[in-house]
């Protein structure tokens, strides 16, 4: 089991972190830029993954688009930006995000830290704490710390449904040749009321 430190987020720093992720996305939509962080907060010249979803509002709510990783030699600040366009591209959920979705988005940010390589995940797995990580075949899936508290989800089928996000089998957590990493994730969104961030 290997374990490396990441970014540690102040509140203010995660509310950047998410303003950052917002302004990506809506210059990516908008104009087919790339934002540029320009000059950052200390914390987001850190060497850190990160991961970027976007949640529609309407009706009952889907999945628009979500991107990142838990492994990156690249500034945070630089991650989160990439990670907001790669989410609001057609190469996420099958469909650009257009400009018409943009004020019907909730958009936020896990920020990584702790990564720990594991044997036995359904032992070392906190959940609420750990995000999951699978990858086997050449496939690759993965799932915010905070998605099995809000489902109810138990540790086994916290690691099912990861697999089904890699296109793997949802037991195939248990083969040998495929791969579990676990991570810590600060998680910052949108609320959809009213736009304010919360840290979850």
């Amino acid at each position: 089991m290997s374990q490396r430190q990441g970014a540690d987020l102040s509140y203010e720093d995660g509310a950047r972190a998410v303003e950052l992720a917002r302004e990506s996305v809506e210059s990516y939509v908008r104009n087919g830029q790339r934002e540029h962080p320009g000059s950052m907060r200390e914390t987001f010249y850190e060497r850190s993954g990160a991961f970027v979803r976007l949640e529609s509002t309407r009706g009952r709510g889907s999945l628009r688009g979500c991107a990142g990783g838990y492994r990156s030699g690249e500034q945070l600040g630089h991650v989160i930006v990439d990670a907001a366009i790669e989410a609001a591209s057609e190469d996420s959920c099958g469909s650009e995000v257009t400009p018409s979705e943009l004020s019907n988005l909730t958009v936020s940010v896990c920020t990584v830290r702790n990564v720990l390589l594991t044997d036995d995940p359904v032992a070392d797995i906190e959940l609420g704490t750990h995000g999951v990580a699978i990858d086997g075949g050449g496939k690759t899936g993965w799932l915010y710390p905070t998605v099995p508290v809000e489902n109810g989800w138990s540790e086994h089928e916290y690691l099912d449904r990861t697999c089904r996000k890699a296109g793997l089998a949802p037991n195939a957590w248990q083969d040998d040749d495929v791969v579990v990493t676990l991570f810590e994730g600060q998680v910052f969104r949108e609320r959809s009321s009213d736009g304010s961030i919360e840290q979850l």
